[in-house]
């Protein structure tokens, strides 16, 4: 299969070729704010099917459903209950997933056997243009091979998956760089699954307390079932093995430096790389107070590890608050949990 590269900054007809292959059951590739993602008709479940095929994603991982107004909620949930729509009015369109009870004509393939769907408004234009233009819902993931970094540009799709999908659309890099927020509402109080662009302090801004899933704190085992994508699983990782080291940036430095080895990289602050030049490979993702850049940047600053030869990285993560949870959340994910706790024992 060859692999389109659709660019509607410079061709008007890339969203309705888009729409027309989303149509037919093809998988494309198509920019939100959050990351790009893996889009195909949600209601079909053997065009859903090649999403998992594409990405090598085992089939229990639930997908998201992309809808581009507030009505097409209906047609998916079997219920939107007053919580949810506050969370929409506050927070749609934008980098929140809502889990809600599903309707039958949601196929259990899109849902991972759950009787449940996480349903996003996203925000990013050209997403929407192409959910108007298939006529349909979108289940879609990350744009990525599964377990590897998620993808913020079009060309890092193209890097994972070209000739395994049907085309992929160029809308320039994203603007948020991790993924959605996805919170349940379907048990006794609202819990938070997967933290995103939208961050815990908000949520609870709309709905008073949020429970804190125990996925975002330990790695889940294999075997359990989850409701939301990225719960369990090696995610977002380089080839590379990733050692997460937590405290201030200065403690975390100077932990990290006496650590490193011959093939050793380091994923750090803007403002601690010059501690590491000449001792080992540096990618920086953001200042240290700067969470929304290393939101921005995590990902990219992930996948440039995979074109030289460390064999180990050890990685800076920022405080667990707005954002930074969301970008420390990704970086324990890609390290699966390997956490070196600087602060353990500290008053």
């Amino acid at each position: 299969m060859q692999t389109k590269l659709l660019c509607p900054s410079a061709d008007p007809t890339a969203i309705e070729q888009a729409g027309a292959l989303l149509r037919a059951g093809e998988v494309v590739g198509i920019p939100t704010e959050t990351v790009y993602g893996l889009a195909a008709n949600a209601l079909d479940p053997v065009a859903v099917s090649h999403i998992f095929e594409a990405k090598g994603r085992p089939q229990d991982n639930p997908l998201i459903v992309h809808i581009a107004s507030l009505d097409s909620v209906q047609e998916i949930a079997a219920t939107f209950p007053p919580e949810a729509q506050a969370l929409a009015q506050a927070y749609w369109p934008g980098p929140l997933t809502i889990i809600l009870p599903k309707q039958d004509r949601i196929p259990m393939v899109t849902s991972g056997g759950l009787n449940t769907v996480g349903i996003r408004f996203p925000s990013h234009p050209i997403a929407q243009a192409i959910i108007c233009a298939a006529g349909v819902p979108l289940a879609a993931p990350s744009a990525n091979l599964s377990g590897r970094p998620s993808t913020t540009t079009a060309q890092h799709v193209m890097e994972d998956l070209n000739g395994n999908i049907a085309a992929i659309v160029d809308g320039g890099p994203c603007t948020v760089g991790v993924e959605s927020t996805v919170v349940s509402l379907c048990g006794e109080r609202p819990r938070l699954l997967r933290p995103g662009g939208i961050s815990l302090e908000q949520l609870e801004a709309v709905l008073g307390t949020v429970e804190v899933d125990r996925a975002l704190r330990e790695k889940i085992d294999d075997t359990e079932k989850v409701s939301a994508p990225g719960m369990k699983y090696r995610h977002y990782a380089p080839k590379a093995q990733v050692t997460v080291v937590f405290g201030t940036p200065e403690a975390s430095a100077d932990y990290i430096y006496a650590q490193l080895g011959e093939n050793s990289g380091v994923l750090c602050f803007d403002d601690c790389a010059a501690r590491f030049a000449g001792k080992a490979v540096v990618e920086t993702f953001g200042p240290s107070g700067d969470a929304a850049e290393q939101a921005r940047e995590v990902f990219d600053a992930l996948r440039r590890f995979d074109d030289t030869d460390c064999t180990e990285i050890y990685a800076q993560c920022p405080p667990s608050d707005g954002i930074g949870l969301a970008v420390s959340n990704r970086i324990k994910k890609a390290a699966g949990f390997h956490i070196i706790d600087l602060t353990e024992g500290q008053a």
